[in-house]
């Protein structure tokens, strides 16, 4: 079977999941709403006019996990078989950390239903306090952690990096001596790191590759991509039509150069689900 988000004319479609396998998995995401000092009081005083602003916060964070498909394209529809949403209250920064749990059996992940709790759960904030603060600010939304399927163990270690622990058997393959010419003596290369996202992923069978400038037949993203096809299954995978390219995190179009220690990522135009 062949997954994919895009059907035979390019457009955008719902992963098929059928096949997957269903395993355990979950996700922790976050996200922060800062305001004024005396609104901050007010809120943990209950205070402010519309009531009981976290409980109704938290119940909107959950809804919104439940109800995720409805919003976000091509998310599947999920049984959700656990939801938590809970909150910290930090007078140093005047604000409040929102920090949500999906957890399920399925074939595929809660990443975005723990985004999506998050997500509501600080527009809930604002809407039960923009009565005394409208100039309160939402931020820090983000992905902390998840867990299960093919991808494996994803955390947070600090700001602006993400680390994936993934299992060696299912996602990862490392260029070894006996798949590649070695080195010249003295060279000391630093290896091009690459990194495949979402459904690609998933379809050629790895999370990340490393290469050595020297291996390639060019120091270009087509001859990375040709010898990453030699290696992967379902290399046909790489052709797709607008599959997205990012060199050190900035996007690129078309056949670029590449470096030594360069870190290439590569995914499909859409995701969900």
């Amino acid at each position: 079977m062949t997954l994919t988000h895009l059907n035979a004319r390019g457009e955008a479609s719902m992963v098929d999941v059928t096949d997957k396998s269903t395993t355990q998995r979950e996700a922790v995401a976050t996200g922060r709403i800062f305001m004024q000092p005396a609104t901050l009081e007010q809120l943990v005083d209950g205070e402010l006019p519309k009531g009981d602003v976290l409980a109704t916060a938290r119940i909107a964070g959950i809804q919104a996990a439940k109800r995720t498909h409805e919003l976000i394209p091509l998310c599947h529809a999920l049984m959700l078989s656990k939801v938590s949403v809970d909150f910290d209250i930090d007078r140093d920064t005047s604000s409040v950390g929102v920090r949500v749990m999906c957890r399920l059996a399925a074939q595929t992940g809660v990443e975005m239903e723990a985004l999506t709790a998050a997500s509501v759960a600080c527009l809930t904030l604002y809407d039960m306090c923009k009565a005394v603060d409208r100039g309160m600010e939402i931020g820090e939304v983000r992905l902390e952690r998840k867990s299960g399927g093919r991808s494996g163990e994803w955390q947070r270690r600090h700001e602006g990096e993400i680390h994936a622990d993934t299992t060696a058997d299912d996602d990862e393959i490392l260029a070894t001596p006996s798949k590649r010419h070695e080195a010249a003596p003295g060279s000391h290369q630093e290896a091009i790191e690459i990194r495949f996202f979402a459904e690609l992923r998933e379809r050629l069978g790895v999370a990340k590759l490393s290469v050595l400038p020297g291996q390639l037949s060019s120091p270009t993203l087509s001859a990375l991509k040709m010898w990453v096809s030699e290696r992967v299954s379902h290399p046909e995978a790489l052709d797709q039509p607008r599959l997205l390219c990012a060199i050190n995190h900035d996007m690129v179009q078309g056949d670029s150069a590449l470096n030594a220690g360069d870190e290439v990522a590569l995914f499909p135009p859409v995701t969900g689900g």
